[in-house]
């Protein structure tokens, strides 16, 4: 808990990664200064691209005493604006699922690389990093917390599937290695109320740990301030059950 006589400091800075296959890639990496340990975590970036908002939210982690890295998945892509790159990726129908957990896996060696590192690590996204969140928490090993936000198409019919996302994250289900917190609108249509009871049902049918909470008056999106879709008491409201959701698996 903040007091107004503490040291606070950050360091914050674009660094270096190695990714999937060993391709270097750019990253934005935030830690707190000062004693101590602190929890890792990799912040996964949204379709819109690796934005402003992502950066904030790497910082915001790192305010919150966690040392946090969100790498740059597009950056084979090329550069340039983050729309830009973003749309283009978009138009390509994404990214490969395997390269995506490629880079996540390259995050958390990253992370494990500073000395000051606790051991606990989690993983957070929201949009189609939630739907990697998810995937990473079921794929990867190492994690002890995942932050599933509105993670779109965790749920996907056969017909839906492609050959960069041949697998719906939901039939890894089983395999899921540590608690998830998942944050959904009622008013989303991707992932729609049903499609998070499905995922939901699932999560329960394997006897997994986790915690949903749902919102009425809020959609896709409902934490970007930057928005039209911004809805500040269910964001507000949102990140306070992150916090403590964090604080308890992986603070201790």
């Amino acid at each position: 808990m903040y007091q107004t006589n503490m040291y606070e400091g950050m360091l914050a800075e674009t660094v270096t990664m190695q990714g999937a296959k060993g391709d270097k890639i750019n990253a934005y990496f935030a830690k707190p200064l000062g004693e101590g340990r602190f929890p890792g975590m990799v912040v996964i970036h949204h379709a819109p691209g690796w934005d402003e908002w992502y950066r904030e939210c790497t910082r915001r982690f790192a305010h919150h005493g966690y040392m946090a890295v969100s790498p740059n998945l597009y950056f084979r892509d090329g550069h340039g604006t983050p729309e830009d790159v973003g749309a283009k990726v978009r138009a390509a129908g994404g990214v490969a699922d395997e390269q995506v957990l490629g880079d996540l896996e390259g995050a958390m060696q990253f992370l494990r690389t500073q000395s000051n590192l606790s051991g606990k690590m989690g993983v957070f996204g929201t949009c189609s990093g939630g739907r990697h969140a998810f995937l990473a928490a079921c794929r990867l090993k190492g994690f002890n917390a995942a932050v599933e936000c509105w993670g779109g198409r965790v749920v996907a019919s056969k017909e839906e599937l492609t050959p960069k996302q041949p697998v719906a994250p939901i039939d890894y289900t089983k395999d899921l290695s540590c608690p998830l917190i998942g944050l959904f609108g009622n008013d989303d249509k991707s992932p729609s109320p049903e499609q998070v009871n499905q995922h939901e049902a699932e999560l329960k049918k394997h006897g997994k740990n986790y915690e949903f909470h749902r919102y009425d008056g809020a959609g896709h999106g409902f934490f970007y301030y930057d928005r039209p879709a911004y809805r500040q008491e269910q964001a507000m409201d949102g990140w306070k059950k992150i916090w403590v959701f964090l604080e308890k698996h992986l603070s201790k």
